[in-house]
């Protein structure tokens, strides 16, 4: 006799539990929206996917304000934090209203007029390749049109509630 198998809200609270112990490097996806205004958010569901074409994958909660922004052939910046950036991550995660984001940091506008951190430890540009619906997130897959990095790697990391 086994276990009896677990609910489903077990899986997920267990499934949240176990991800707490995974330490993630901290990034702000930054867009345009749709009216041209500036919107962002911070992740940890960012990682390369393929060298081959240079691509990286960025999960997005589809009740997020950015995800609005994220379709077919629109452009976006991954910035990855530094150590220094604790705020810019504690804006972008959501305990600052959304229009006050980008008054934290320093913020400049690219080449293709998107947000970008200016001491980013990377920039990472690109354009909307795929999106995949899987529960309450997409997957969006990004095709890298441009890198921009910064000075020594230093990198926000967040495990378990907490910056390392």
């Amino acid at each position: 006799m086994g276990e009896p198998a677990m609910t489903a809200d077990q899986l997920s609270g267990g499934l949240k539990e176990a991800m707490r112990r995974l330490a993630s490097a901290v990034a702000v996806v930054s867009a345009r929206s749709r009216d041209g205004g500036s919107v962002g958010m911070a992740a940890t569901s960012v990682t390369s996917l393929s060298m081959s074409p240079p691509s990286l994958l960025v999960c997005i909660n589809r009740q997020a304000g950015l995800h609005a922004s994220m379709f077919i052939g629109a452009r976006f910046n991954v910035n990855l934090l530094g150590v220094q950036h604790r705020e810019v991550a504690n804006a972008f995660g959501g305990s600052m209203a959304r229009e006050l984001r980008f008054g934290v940091g320093e913020w400049s506008n690219d080449i293709q007029d998107l947000p970008a951190l200016s001491d980013a430890q990377a920039v990472v540009g690109c354009e909307v390749d795929r999106i995949v619906t899987y529960g309450t997130h997409s997957i969006v897959i990004g095709a890298v049109r441009e890198v921009r990095v910064c000075g020594e790697c230093h990198p926000l990391i967040y495990q378990d509630g907490r910056y390392l």
